[in-house]
């Protein structure tokens, strides 16, 4: 092998190397979902305290995280909406979010035929307790406990 093949091989190589590295990250981010921290917050429409502010979030809800750029995270909500946070006020996700049409049913066990002990409405937010299956086992902010059929919950 001479010289300049070799040299074009290891170039690649590091070519290839060098594109995973920055490439991974940016994945593994667009699927992190992480929970608001404290009442309040600011998302803008841009990564600082110059842009303009879009919403206020209050504690608890759930989003995903789809870029980052410094201290700032460009993040998505259940209905698709996109905006920038500061990192430092959000948490690993914690929380879900109804993102049923209507009303849902929280149920005493994880099966359809098991009782109805809720009923739930469109965007509120519940602390995810563990899953079995289809099914998220959820606290209501009042303390109720139950399960939903995770399809209808968001992330």
């Amino acid at each position: 092998m001479n010289t300049t093949t070799r040299y074009s091989r290891i170039h690649k190589t590091i070519s290839t190397t060098v594109s995973l590295f920055l490439l991974l990250p940016g994945l593994a981010l667009g699927a992190q979902e992480v929970s608001v921290s404290t009442d309040g917050v600011n998302v803008r429409i841009g990564p600082g305290t110059d842009f303009p502010v879009y919403m206020e979030l209050f504690q608890g809800y759930p989003l995903k995280v789809i870029e980052k750029k410094g201290d700032w995270l460009k993040i998505s909500d259940f209905e698709n909406d996109n905006g920038w946070i500061y990192a430092s006020l959000v948490a690993p996700g914690t929380t879900v979010i109804v993102n049923a049409e209507k009303s849902i049913n929280m149920r005493a066990k994880p099966s359809t035929s098991a009782p109805i002990i809720a009923t739930v409405d469109r965007g509120v937010v519940l602390t995810k307790l563990s899953s079995q299956g289809q099914w998220t086992e959820v606290k209501h902010s009042q303390g109720t406990i139950g399960w939903i059929y995770s399809p209808l919950l968001w992330p």
